[in-house]
């Protein structure tokens, strides 16, 4: 069967599956009061997650990545993990975590089938860390990020969102940082949601910052792979590994979107930024495969060219968690 594509020619080999909206930390770009339970909490359950799993790598998806909220907050966890990882035809199982029990559970998890983390870490300071986290736990994040390092798995990334606040000498105790690490640190620019309109315009950088400090010393971009996501990293022959940047606001930034999302109340989302979603749970429930596969196909159709965040059009996005990492 072919891979799933949109009206664009667009082809989709990357699915992010949200597991739960709750999250644990308070960061100050995303949800600065803590998780407000905002509905009745309903998440797909994991037999939900596999069928829905099961009908996108029948069509050609090899990558999911496991996303929040706080995905480590649900503990059937690992089950998902497995459930996921022992479908036919996946290579990779992803999951994006504030990494505040990683060192606790990473083995579990790379024992269920995890082959690939990231962790948000937005500050090698602990001050500033915890400033924007709300947590002081900087160290413990970054023993799990150590621990996770050493069981093996394909690739452990860290994401850091750009903010005035933070960025300082930031990329420069990153990049010290991975000078003996094999870890991608990647910099998300700042994006503007419903929330956030205020913060958004005192603490934005552009990513062209990060750029011509690259550039100045020596960084140069990597070729990308079929199944990767937004980022452009950056090596250097003094480092085992990478620096890179997710610039959402870059002309072209939606040409070659590969990924689609799945909320964790079972709906399809055709863009970040976009109005609501197609909704899915229904026939994730009755376990219908053929209803759910031409349900997707026939969402695609409708999924937009790029998103309108230069206008200052984030759809129905109120805060960074619903992006799910």
């Amino acid at each position: 069967m072919e891979t799933f594509a949109d009206g664009f020619g667009r082809r989709f080999r990357y699915l992010r599956v949200s597991v739960t909206e709750m999250c644990n930390f308070r960061c100050v770009y995303c949800l600065p009061n803590g998780y407000q339970k905002s509905g009745p909490r309903s998440f797909m359950t994991p037999l939900e997650i596999e069928r829905l799993g099961r009908v996108f790598s029948a069509r050609g998806v090899r990558k999911f990545r496991l996303t929040g909220g706080e995905p480590t907050v649900r503990r059937d966890l690992a089950e998902i993990i497995g459930r996921l990882s022992d479908l036919s035809n996946v290579d990779k199982v992803a999951l994006t975590t504030n990494g505040w029990n990683l060192a606790r559970n990473i083995a579990t998890w790379a024992d269920a089938g995890l082959t690939h983390l990231n962790v948000s870490v937005d500050s090698l300071e602990p001050a500033v860390f915890a400033k924007i986290t709300g947590h002081d736990r900087l160290a413990a994040v970054l023993e799990g990020v150590d621990r996770a390092l050493t069981l093996g798995l394909a690739g452990v990334k860290l994401n850091a969102v750009l903010q005035r606040d933070s960025v300082g000498t930031g990329f420069d105790r990153f990049a010290e940082y991975v000078r003996e690490r094999p870890v991608a640190v990647r910099f998300i620019e700042l994006m503007r949601t419903g929330d956030n309109a205020g913060f958004f315009q005192d603490q934005h950088v552009p990513g062209e910052r990060l750029v011509a400090w690259l550039s100045a010393r020596g960084w140069t971009p990597k070729a990308r792979a079929g199944d990767d996501g937004p980022a452009i990293e950056y090596v250097h022959p003094d480092h085992r590994g990478r620096l890179g940047l997710i610039a959402p606001y870059a002309p072209g930034f939606c040409d070659g979107c590969n990924r689609l999302r799945v909320t964790a109340a079972g709906k399809l989302r055709l863009c970040l930024f976009g109005q609501d979603g197609v909704d899915l749970r229904d026939l994730l429930k009755d376990g219908d495969s053929a209803a759910l596969e031409a349900r997707i196909e026939s969402a695609l159709a409708l999924k937009p060219r790029g998103h309108r965040l230069a206008e200052d059009r984030f759809g129905d996005t109120r805060n960074l968690a619903q992006l799910g990492g």
